[in-house]
């Protein structure tokens, strides 16, 4: 009975509680009200019939990138328009028309995309005309950074700007573009995987080639204008591409497995052809008119960073690479192949990683154990594999420049390198990279200051930078600087970079200096040297790096002197005829 009474008692001041409660948000004005989840907007696919009339929009990249995808994209059949350079005015459009507090790339990019929509309606164009007739794709990504939103900003900055109902196409790093149920007008298969894959390594070498030769050039702008030329030539090799089809009899012998084997034959071709190889010895030879002075002293400062903030060319970082060059630097900058190559490295890390979870079989089910190992070295396999092609692909196209350019890092040894500081399974941003990097250029005596960009509160950059206090307390000869970029405060950094700069140029003065102590001559007889040998004007001559020397003029005036030795010995070696006898001794 005691039991019934307090069971009572207790049910009473829990209604009474639940009447208070409901009495006091009445009161409050805080009744409970029906909630409706936030879905993705559904978008209007872009399918196949629209193809034909159809803009594809792009970018984010340098304009040599951009330009030779542009020509693989003409060459499938798109109609295609690459972006110019995000500037100021397309960063205050993002802030404009998108969210507080977003890293400056995504104020940059989503603003970049606004400007040309509002510039394609100053040219005579209707909103809808736009809306109907022009798509842009990007890269997208899910992660412990800021990039995962880029999708949300440009659709929220499009709204707002008027654009509502403009189509974003996303790729996403660990997926792909999925436009279930219709036949997409964008068609991701490997004709446009191996396009865009050639372009990037092609516009890599550009680049950097660019970077090497410029600092060197003795006829100022010769390089620029080349490089131009270059650009516009590869763009029509790019486009002319031919692809591979199995001849009809064969397709009607293999049925449904044509596509299987048109896939084959495509790779095989890509492995085989020499139309990218071709296309780089013609730029190569325009190459070879630039003549260039090697005797220059130029601390080399090695680019590392956020990966848009270290590749764009303008105000998005604060235009770093070309003030550089005109301080008196050779600009290294990092390839877009590294970010692939680090890609393809993250996913056999994940894949060993997660070898055995989500499997449980009893020892004595061999079948099943069989099974799942097999699955598992065939997805190892398949992403070693990947690593091996892109990277013998890459080597190729470098080796028809002379080798000129650096290869791509190792992704293996980057990891060895950064772990200790950074751990290798992080994800976000460039990961372990920025660490890594930081020491590897600085232990191969590769460069005589890094310097890393990034956008101003960039999450994965500013976990880096907290590393890198531990790296540079224990590499202590190191210059590394850290640049945080935004829509302004370029006066600032360029006084931040200046005095780094100093040190780096200082460090590349003794070195040369050394060099020419080293090698017994001045510097003048090198130079006289070199006048009359045109292969060691040439942008390709191939200087050897010398352990513990950095800078080019210290390697190459080194070099040099060993050919002059070499010459000298030869010359007075050489046996000449005098009076009707042979002397083997005197100089000719």
């Amino acid at each position: 009975m005691e039991l019934v009474r307090l069971e009572n008692r207790e049910t009473d001041i829990q209604t009474r509680v639940r009447l208070e409660r409901e009495r006091l948000r009445k009161e409050l004005g805080l009744d409970e009200q029906e909630r409706e989840h936030f879905r993705r907007p559904e978008e209007r696919p872009f399918t196949a019939d629209q193809r034909a009339h159809t803009t594809v929009l792009f970018g984010g990249l340098t304009w040599k990138h951009e330009h030779l995808i542009h020509g693989s994209l003409e060459g499938l059949g798109y109609k295609c328009e690459y972006l110019a350079t995000p500037d100021v005015q397309a960063y205050r459009l993002g802030k404009e028309y998108g969210n507080n507090g977003q890293c400056n790339p995504t104020y940059f990019t989503v603003g970049n995309l606004i400007k040309h929509l509002q510039d394609l309606e100053e040219k005579g164009l209707t909103k809808q005309q736009i809306v109907n007739n022009y798509v842009f794709f990007t890269a997208g990504a899910c992660g412990p950074c800021r990039f995962g939103m880029y999708e949300a900003e440009y659709r929220l900055a499009l709204r707002n700007s008027g654009f509502d109902g403009f189509r974003v196409l996303l790729f996403q790093q660990s997926g792909g573009l999925s436009q279930a149920g219709v036949s997409s007008g964008l068609e991701m298969n490997l004709d446009f995987f191996l396009g865009i894959l050639n372009a990037l390594n092609i516009g890599d070498l550009l680049n950097a080639l660019g970077h090497l030769i410029r600092p060197y050039e003795v006829n100022e702008g010769q390089t620029d204008r080349v490089l131009d030329d270059s650009v516009r030539f590869l763009h029509d090799v790019m486009k002319s591409k031919e692809r591979p089809k199995i001849a009809e009899r064969w397709a009607r012998l293999l049925g449904s497995k044509t596509g299987t084997a048109t896939d084959l034959l495509k790779f095989i071709n890509q492995l085989r052809s020499d139309h990218y190889i071709e296309g780089l010895r013609q730029v190569r030879k325009r190459f070879e008119e630039i003549e260039v002075d090697y005797t220059r002293v130029r601390p080399i400062v090695h680019i590392t960073g956020e990966f848009w903030a270290q590749t764009t060319e303008g105000d998005g970082n604060f235009h770093m690479f070309r003030f550089l060059e005109k301080e008196g630097a050779e600009v290294v900058v990092e390839p877009v192949g590294t970010w692939i190559l680090y890609m393809l490295h993250q996913a056999v890390q994940k894949t060993r990683d997660t070898k055995n979870v989500n499997f449980s079989a009893p020892l004595w089910r061999l079948d099943l154990r069989t099974r799942h190992e097999l699955g598992y070295f065939r997805r190892l396999m398949l992403l070693k594999l990947a690593e091996s092609v892109f990277k013998r692909e890459f080597n190729r196209l470098r080796r028809t420049l002379g080798e000129t350019v650096a290869p791509l890092n190792d992704q293996y040894e980057l990891q060895r390198l950064g772990h200790p500081y950074y751990n290798s399974r992080a994800g976000g941003g460039e990961g372990h990279l920025e660490v890594a990097k930081n020491i590897y250029y600085s232990n191969k005596d590769l460069a005589h200051m890094v310097l890393s960009l990034k956008p101003f509160g960039c999450m994965p950059s500013t976990q880096s930078d907290g590393a890198q206090a531990a790296v540079t307390a224990h590499y202590k000869d190191m210059i590394y600087l850290p640049i945080e970029t935004s829509g302004e405060g370029a006066v600032n950094a360029y006084s931040r970079v200046q005095m780094a700069l100093g040190e780096a140029r200082t460090k590349a003065s003794e070195e040369f200096k050394q060099a020419l102590g080293a090698c017994g001559y001045s510097l003048n007889e090198v130079r006289s040297f070199t006048a009359d040998h045109p292969e060691l004007r040439s942008p390709f001559f191939r200087i050897r790096h010398r352990k513990g020397v950095v800078g080019k003029a210290a390697n190459y005036v080194l070099q040099v002197s060993e050919l002059m030795r070499k010459e000298m010995k030869s010359r007075i070696s050489l046996p000449t005829v005098t009076g009707g006898e042979v002397n083997a001794g005197s100089e000719s």
